[in-house]
């Protein structure tokens, strides 16, 4: 059975959307599966959507992306785990494709992504840069990674120490227990960050964090993108008006 763990914080706009997908997607894929929301700390109607959607609500205060990941596996019990962020939807392809890759052996993996709505140039301009230097370096995007719960207990599942950055600790750690792929069909992500933050703001963050090395990402201070105030997205406020 599949498990998908999707964490989230105040995540009410775009969480059903995400679901809608997850059940759509693993409905025409044939397979047996649950969605757990593992809700960290919500003051909003996240709890609510999800139930709304079939889901399982796992509620925690953590705060903390790998600690919250981590809950909600914890109460999974398929054989397979994907996790997928709360402003992320899946189609049937990449589901059929995971579960094609931990049939055939793979410890783990990820996929491709793309952005929905509009994203500034640079970031249009990087993004296949990025996708080909994950699938070379085999790493997973944080948004869907997928791998055995075998292999997930064997590495102690994601390491808490880290406030980002704790897909890519995690790939490097399945590694170890099998083959890890990253897929090329691909999910979509929101760009909401790169349409709310501007890109020198974001070139301060990744300065900081090649300055500070691991330092950085081992604290909620400077992770902003991540844990600061939620800015409105200028593409939700359109389809709301649509």
């Amino acid at each position: 059975m599949i498990s998908f763990v999707v964490p989230a914080y105040n995540e009410e706009q775009l969480l059903g959307a995400t679901l809608a997908a997850l059940h759509a997607a693993a409905g025409a894929a044939g397979e047996p599966y649950e969605v757990i929301v593992a809700d960290d700390g919500s003051t909003d109607a996240t709890a609510l959507v999800a139930q709304q959607h079939r889901a399982l609500v796992v509620s925690v205060m953590h705060r903390q992306i790998a600690a919250t990941r981590n809950a909600g596996a914890h109460a999974a019990q398929g054989e397979w785990l994907i996790f997928v962020d709360a402003d992320t939807l899946v189609n049937e392809a990449v589901v059929r494709a995971a579960v094609h890759a931990l049939r055939g052996g793979a410890a783990g993996g990820g996929a491709a992504l793309a952005f929905d709505g509009g994203v500034p140039l640079y970031a249009r301009l990087f993004l296949p840069l990025f996708v080909w230097a994950f699938r070379t370096a085999r790493l997973a995007a944080g948004c869907y990674l997928f791998c055995t719960r075998a292999a997930f207990e064997a590495v102690g599942g994601f390491d808490e120490h880290y406030f980002g950055a704790e897909e890519l600790v995690l790939s490097r750690a399945l590694k170890r227990e099998g083959p890890f792929v990253v897929l090329r069909q691909a999910v979509t992500t929101s760009g909401r960050k790169l349409r709310t933050y501007s890109g020198l703001e974001i070139l301060a963050m990744m300065a900081r964090f090649a300055l500070r090395g691991t330092r950085a990402i081992r604290q909620r201070q400077g992770m902003e993108l991540w844990y600061g105030p939620r800015r409105q997205d200028p593409h939700q406020t359109v389809q709301r008006q649509e």
